[in-house]
């Protein structure tokens, strides 16, 4: 019987179907932070429960830490806190620690792929809700709260409910300045955010295809900001050949066979859905969100939605308005920025940071506007200086920053303050998302968010390649 990917990867790690209806998952890979897991290891602590698999656990520190400053102690008491619980915690386990200065730290859903240990056919978690990032190399990946995370240390397995899948076929051929980003933005602002409850979406068709491995990486990274539980892409030869060479892969002989068992997960022909949705990306424009969440998405050249056009979603539109002070009707082109936000797990790898600096090189950062870059790793930071891209960025006005969550979420110093409005190639806009509880966020591409810092307004990033 034909299989989806989902179907193939379930069936592996299924280990029994529990009472609640439930199934019991063995978990490949857990993947953890500063923030989430403290409370869980004083939990199993407290019971005297080792952790199940420290092999297949490993920790990195991104959401507290600065990025203006690698200094300890951290200026931020319970920062400095958070990372001493995990260091602590990881060595008293046994776990793998990408720490600060390691040259492997940085964001978990940047490092997690960078170091091949995310790979297709697994199951993944993280007390992180972007952890669905990871199915871009065909694995089934999903976030956790506290008390899962408790469970996955402990027994190396989690109860689940199996989602329905969902096909997303973006088909077609992109135009100059249309990104992954773009294509997400889309289809959120079409299925709106609760629209994937209940499923697992699967990106498909041409436009897929083509993508490479970081552009798949920002789709499915934003997969939850759609409702969905998680989303995957099928592995095929641009995931292996990523994956070639990969610290945590396997060489030689092995390779081979690993790369064979990864493109037999991908879904086969004739694979059932439970739903489909077609985009095609060819009449895509760049998109920007004008609201409070990541639905809230128009093309850049649109004016700005009526809230008596929206049905059901007026009185969040309504709410909206309120906040962002924008006026119905009007262009989203020409809003002026204060701020301007290059980097998060979904656009802080290197083809990001390329794309933002091929707009800036040669240009300014308008006057009076604070333009930040912060890379996804150490690693990317590094890879990005060898091209020269710091320079770049600096001699523009941006600042260069060390790897971290940085403005994405705020959990650090970089904030916004007051009723600034932040240009951000990160995930989500809402209110008080980026450390203000007045500061205002519109999400778009990392040239986007590059061009916009230039011009200190939203601008079309088609523009600047004519």
């Amino acid at each position: 019987m034909a299989e989806t990917l989902l179907d193939k990867v379930w069936r592996l790690h299924k280990v029994a179907t529990l009472e609640s209806g439930e199934d019991q998952l063995y978990i490949g890979l857990h993947l953890i932070h500063e923030v989430t897991s403290p409370q869980a290891f004083a939990m199993i602590r407290e019971r005297g429960v080792p952790v199940a698999r420290p092999d297949r656990t490993v920790a990195t520190v991104d959401h507290i830490v600065p990025t203006h400053s690698s200094a300890r102690p951290l200026e931020d008491d319970l920062a400095e806190e958070m990372l001493q619980n995990l260091e602590r915690n990881t060595k008293e386990n046994g776990i793998d620690f990408f720490n600060w200065g390691s040259g492997k730290q940085g964001i978990v859903h940047v490092v997690g792929p960078e170091q091949g240990l995310t790979q297709p056919g697994m199951t993944i978690v993280c007390g992180d809700s972007h952890t669905a990032s990871h199915g871009a190399f065909g694995a089934i990946a999903f976030g956790i709260g506290t008390s899962q995370i408790r469970d996955v240390l402990a027994t190396q397995t989690l109860a689940v409910s199996k989602p329905r899948v969902r096909r997303i076929l973006f088909t077609g051929k992109p135009g100059p300045g249309i990104t992954a980003k773009d294509y997400i933005l889309a289809l959120i602002a079409r299925l709106g955010v609760n629209g994937g409850i209940g499923y697992a979406y699967e990106y498909a068709g041409e436009a897929i295809e083509a993508l490479d491995m970081e552009g798949r990486l920002t789709i499915c990274n934003m997969s939850i900001e759609g409702g969905a539980r998680c989303g995957y892409v099928n592995p095929d030869k641009t995931t292996v050949e990523y994956l070639r060479g990969k610290p945590r892969v396997p060489a030689g002989n092995d390779f081979d066979k690993a790369a064979a068992f990864w493109l037999s997960m991908a879904s086969d022909p004739g694979a059932r859905y439970d739903d489909e949705i077609v985009i095609d990306v060819s009449k895509l424009e760049p998109m920007v969100t004008w609201g409070i969440n990541p639905g809230q998405g128009i093309p850049v050249t649109a004016k700005l939605p009526l809230p008596e056009t929206l049905g059901e979603s007026r009185e969040t539109a309504e709410a909206a308005y309120a906040h962002m002070g924008f006026t119905p009707g009007d262009p989203v082109l020409g809003q002026k920025i204060d701020v301007a936000f290059i980097g998060s797990c979904t656009n802080g790898r290197i083809s990001d940071l390329r794309a933002a600096a091929a707009v800036v090189k040669g240009r300014k950062v308008a006057p009076g506007v604070r333009a930040i870059v912060v890379p996804g790793s150490e690693r990317v930071k590094q890879q990005a200086e060898q091209e020269g891209l710091d320079r770049v960025f600096a001699e523009a006005g941006f600042e260069w920053r060390l790897a971290g969550c940085s403005m994405c979420l705020a959990m650090n110093p970089d904030r916004l303050k007051g009723r600034e409005l932040c240009a951000s190639s990160s995930n989500r806009n809402f209110i008080g998302r980026q450390g203000s509880a007045t500061g205002r966020t519109m999400l778009m591409s990392p040239a986007m968010a590059a061009a916009a810092a230039i011009m200190g307004k939203i601008v079309d990033v088609r523009e600047f390649s004519r």
